[in-house]
């Protein structure tokens, strides 16, 4: 007899839950608006965003390159959603408003940033991955990407869930 394989069907947040997560990340964490920071995609699995460009984020005016600061806080924002997105995916059991309220003691707890070539660009694409997501602590993996899909910088962190 043949044997079959059990896979389980993947998850698929809720529109209500992706509003919800799209407006506590673009709007009410207003540091992301100054960055420019806009949602792109959020599946349980990896959360992508992109920042253009702009005169405010320019960290050496003779190239016009972004500075890394904001490399570091776009991958560190990213890396918070995807953690978030995680944490969602485990409680689906929840309603979308119950799982949007276990975010309040999100926190980062370790973060690091390697830049690998100038951040020149007139738009950024970053992703970002849950690696493991434990009942305390929750360790991420990020990208940030130019607008020709080249790794610019990458990350990783750890951040409080509980």
């Amino acid at each position: 007899m043949p044997k079959t394989s059990h896979t389980a069907a993947p998850i698929a947040f809720e529109p209500e839950f992706v509003r919800g997560l799209t407006q506590i990340f673009e709007e009410n964490i207003v540091f992301n608006t100054v960055l420019g920071l806009k949602i792109d995609s959020i599946t349980p699995e990896r959360v992508v965003a992109h920042i253009p460009m702009k005169r405010d984020l320019v960290g050496h005016y003779s190239y016009n390159r972004i500075h890394g600061g904001v490399i570091s806080a776009g991958l560190d924002a990213m890396g918070g959603l995807a953690v978030m997105a995680a944490i969602g995916a485990r409680h689906m059991d929840e309603a979308p408003l119950q799982r949007l309220h276990r975010f309040s003691k999100l926190g980062t707890i370790d973060l690091r940033i390697d830049y690998l070539r100038p951040g020149i660009s007139e738009r950024f694409e970053l992703r970002a991955e849950v690696i493991r997501l434990g009942s305390r602590v929750a360790s991420t993996r990020m990208e940030f990407l130019g607008a020709d899909g080249k790794l610019l910088s990458t990350g990783c962190g750890a951040y409080i869930v509980s």
